[in-house]
């Protein structure tokens, strides 16, 4: 294996334990009500540190074991100190330890690229900017489309019945079928298309038996078909521009 992604699966797999495997409900509960006051808090911290140390096997380098320990334990305090531990600050929590990774494997690699330089190939990068655009497309642009087009239907559903079904759980499942429609036909995997085609279509029919009106499965029908119809027909252009 190349060492620099030697060393990312390394700092990684120390964070995964860290976080993870080694820190349970009770001591996650500990900290939460003890926040600053919590020992486990110290603990959580250090053994971020010296998981780090030990992954990573370089014996004279204490530089970065010591700054993910205390980057760690002032991440996880700011966390603890929100409001809500909702998805937004668990996300927002762990993209701040990964951007401590990346920089901690930036100056474990002398001979990676600069971040600038990165920026540059990536920005004048056919491929990876086509491939960029498609998945923003489907993520936004086609949902807006879609959501436009099946408007009249979904207003003559809400006037019947009130939708017995989660906030926006349409408008995610949508955005996370177009990206896996999308990452199938980008990597040649087009039976597996409809395979999810019919896997959705058995999931509607149990749902028209369980006292949900015809016209909303046929208004979800319709916005489905479209979402994949719309999907491949930008996947298919990818494929030419890029492939």
């Amino acid at each position: 294996m190349n060492e620099s992604v030697l060393i990312g699966v390394q700092l990684l797999l120390a964070h995964i334990l860290t976080d993870f495997v080694f820190q349970t409900k009770a001591t996650v509960a500990h900290k939460q009500a003890k926040k600053a006051r919590s020992w486990f808090l110290y603990f959580h911290a250090l053994l971020a540190g010296i998981l780090t140390y030990l992954l990573l096997q370089q014996w004279t380098n204490f530089l970065v074991p010591i700054v993910v320990t205390i980057t760690h334990f002032f991440i996880d305090l700011w966390k603890l100190n929100k409001k809500q531990d909702n998805l937004k600050v668990f996300l927002l929590d762990q993209a701040l330890h990964l951007l401590v990774l990346v920089g901690a494997w930036w100056y474990l690699n002398p001979a990676a690229t600069s971040f600038s330089e990165l920026l540059t190939e990536l920005s004048t990068n056919t491929s990876f900017l086509v491939v960029l655009a498609a998945y923003l497309i489907v993520i936004f642009p086609v949902g807006f489309i879609i959501g436009k087009a099946t408007k009249r239907w979904q207003e003559e559903i809400a006037a019947d019945e009130a939708l017995n079904s989660l906030e926006s759980a349409g408008r995610v499942i949508g955005i996370f079928e177009r990206i896996l429609i999308l990452t199938l036909i980008l990597t040649d995997n087009f039976g597996a298309i409809g395979f999810l085609i019919g896997a959705k279509s058995i999931l509607r029919f149990g749902d028209s038996k369980s006292g949900n009106t015809r016209k909303q499965t046929e208004y979800v029908l319709i916005g489905t078909l479209m979402s994949f119809a719309l999907s491949i027909i930008v996947g298919s252009l990818v494929r030419v521009l890029v492939f």
